[in-house]
């Protein structure tokens, strides 16, 4: 039974630094130094309208260091908006090596919000038909990804991230002015980061 489980252990770690979709032919191309930077945007983010940018810098032979700060200014007919500021820094672990293959991240969480007239899972299940939410919220989360070779100068990157984040806001009347309503806070438990990213590799 022990000798089973190192087996398994060592065929994960082995498979950590190849894909199981053949990119160990890819793989054979790429350069043997690994990239020092990726510049990169969430195609997620980019579905929202939400203005993302992403560095990530590879600080030794097994860590890179990454910051996303995610923008959405928009107001949206009927008056819904989801306006934020939000700034994520990570550190990644990589199983391999940087900008290859499975990682594991801790990342932190700050941002600040303006919210009304769409659903805020994360103050409550009613519609903001009639109500914006307006404040800050910090937070730390764990993530696990995963990062293929496309070409040289191309990655694409998928991550998910578990984590806590504290919300402080204020609940106004109406969606664009109206009189302060109460404050409140809330303690959240859940999904923290969520990508499908596309990365420039400088190196």
């Amino acid at each position: 039974m022990r000798l089973t489980i190192i087996k398994l252990v060592s065929i994960f770690f082995l498979f950590g630094c190849t894909t199981l979709f053949g990119q160990n032919q890819e793989m054979s191309k790429i350069p043997f130094s690994t990239p020092i930077m990726g510049v990169k945007t969430n195609l997620l983010y980019d579905l929202t309208s939400t203005i993302n940018l992403g560095v990530e810098f590879k600080v030794s032979p097994r860590y890179t260091l990454e910051t996303s700060v995610n923008y959405n200014p928009w107001t949206f007919g009927g008056d819904k908006k989801l306006k934020h500021l939000l700034v994520q820094p990570e550190l990644r672990y990589w199983l391999c090596e940087p900008f290859n293959g499975h990682f594991f991240g801790l990342h932190g969480i700050y941002g600040i919000y303006n919210i009304g007239g769409i659903d805020l899972p994360l103050v409550g299940k009613q519609k903001l038909e009639d109500t914006r939410y307006q404040g800050d919220m910090f937070g730390a989360g764990l993530s696990y990804g995963y990062q293929w070779y496309l070409s040289p100068r191309w990655n694409l990157e998928a991550t998910l991230g578990v984590g806590y984040v504290h919300l402080n806001y204020k609940a106004y009347q109406c969606k664009t002015c109206g009189q302060e309503l109460y404050r409140k806070h809330k303690n959240y438990l859940g999904p923290t980061k969520v990508g499908l990213s596309l990365i420039y590799i400088i190196k």
